[in-house]
C-alpha cells in the first residue's frame, strides 16, 4: 500500500536508506496499522517494521539472486510479504562475547523492547546451535518474526574454542547510551519521542553486522574444520543470515524457480506438522579479507547471504502457523556451507 511521506514510518526509513525509501516500500507488504501513524511518538510496532524494512534492504544489497528475485516479482505487479530474518550467533560457556552480551541476549536486548516475545526454541543438535523464535506481540503475522540462532561453543573441541575465543572475543558492542535509553523507553512505554527514536534507528541496524575484528585464515580453518556455521559468522557476523518471503505455495514456486535456472534448493523442506514449508536459494558467494601467516591481507571467496520462501498453512483454529522447526531450520542451514 502507499505510505505517506509524512508518516512515522516514512520518516525513519528515510533516514537511513534516502532515495532507497520508495523502492523499499514498494517491494514490501506494509500493513495499514503501521503506515498511517503520523505525529511525534514512535510507537514501538512502526519502530519495529521500519527496522525491519531496512535490514530486508540491507540484505537484497548483499544478496544479488535475492535482489533479482524481488525485482522481478515487482515487474509482476507483486509484493513481497516479508516473513522473517534469520541470524547466528555465538555463545561462550562462560560470560559475553566480546564486549557483545552472550549469544542471542545482544538481540534479546532489542527486541523485546520493541514488542518480540520468544515463541519458542529450536534444538538444532546436529549443528551444536538452538533458534530462538521471535514473533511480534502486536501484529505477529503482519510484522515479519526473527529467527536467532546460537552457536554452544562448549559443544567442540579446545581447538575450535580457542580459534573462536581469538576470533569472536575482538566483539565490539555497536549500541551506545542512548540507544539503550531509546530501547528502555519502548520496553517502559510502549512508545518513544520521533526526536529520540530518529537517530537511534541507524544505530540498531547496525547491531545486525559483524562486530569483530580481522581473521586469520588459520583460524577460519580451525572453524570451518568442525562449523560451517561458524566460519560463516566469522566472515558475516550477525548479519542477516536469510530474509524470507511467505508464499502461497512454496513447491510450486520452488518448480518453477528451477525450471528457470535459479539457485534454489533441490527440495522443500517440510515441518512435522506438515503446515510449514520451506525452500531457499543457495548462498551468493562473496569476498572477504583474512590476514594469512605472514600478516598480509588476502582476499577468498566465501558463502555470504541468501533469499529463503516459506508458505504457512492455517491451524486448526484458523490461525496461521506462524512455528519453524528444527529440522527445516537444519536443512536450510546448509545453504551456507562451504564446500
Amino acid at each position: 500500500m502507499r505510505i505517506e511521506n509524512d508518516s512515522v514510518l516514512a520518516r525513519l526509513v528515510r533516514n537511513v536508506l534516502g532515495d532507497r525509501t520508495e523502492a523499499a516500500f514498494d517491494a514490501l507488504v506494509i500493513p495499514a496499522e503501521m503506515a498511517e501513524v503520523t505525529g511525534d511518538r514512535v510507537p514501538r510496532a512502526v519502530f519495529a517494521m521500519a527496522l525491519a524494512t531496512v535490514l530486508f534492504d540491507d540484505l537484497l544489497a548483499r544478496v544479488p539472486s535475492g535482489a533479482r528475485y524481488v525485482a522481478d516479482r515487482r515487474a509482476a505487479g507483486e509484493h513481497i510479504l516479508f516473513d522473517h530474518g534469520a541470524l547466528r550467533t555465538i555463545r561462550f560457556p562462560e560470560g559475553p562475547t566480546g564486549a557483545l552480551p552472550a549469544g542471542q541476549d545482544a538481540f534479546a536486548r532489542i527486541l523485546e523492547p520493541l514488542g518480540y516475545a520468544v515463541a519458542s526454541l529450536y534444538p538444532l543438535p546436529a549443528l551444536k546451535m538452538t533458534g530462538h523464535a521471535y514473533s511480534h506481540r502486536d501484529l505477529p503475522e503482519a510484522i515479519p518474526q526473527y529467527f536467532v540462532s546460537e552457536l554452544h561453543v562448549e559443544r567442540f573441541d579446545d581447538g575450535f574454542a580457542e580459534a573462536a575465543a581469538r576470533v569472536f572475543g575482538t566483539s565490539i558492542d555497536p549500541l551506545t547510551p542512548a540507544d539503550v535509553a531509546v530501547l528502555d523507553g519502548f520496553a517502559r512505554d510502549g512508545a518513544v519521542a520521533y526526536a529520540d527514536a530518529e537517530p537511534a534507528l541507524p544505530r540498531i541496524a547496525a547491531a545486525f553486522d559483524r562486530q569483530h575484528g580481522d581473521v586469520t585464515v588459520a583460524d577460519y580453518e580451525a572453524l570451518l574444520a568442525q562449523s560451517g556455521e561458524a566460519a560463516w559468522i566469522a566472515t558475516e557476523g550477525n548479519a542477516f543470515n536469510h530474509a524470507t518471503d511467505r508464499v502461497a505455495d512454496v513447491e510450486a514456486l520452488s518448480d518453477t524457480l528451477r525450471n528457470g535456472g535459479w539457485p534454489i534448493k533441490e527440495r522443500v523442506e517440510i515441518s512435522a506438522s506438515g503446515r510449514v514449508r520451506q525452500t531457499a536459494f543457495r548462498a551468493d558467494p562473496v569476498e572477504r579479507l583474512f590476514v594469512d601467516a605472514d600478516g598480509q591481507q588476502i582476499r577468498r571467496t566465501v558463502p555470504g547471504s541468501f533469499y529463503e520462501f516459506i508458505t504457512r498453512h492455517a491451524k486448526d483454529d484458523g490461525s496461521l502457523d506462524l512455528a519453524f522447526d528444527s529440522a527445516n531450520a537444519t536443512g536450510i542451514f546448509a545453504m551456507t556451507r562451504a564446500a
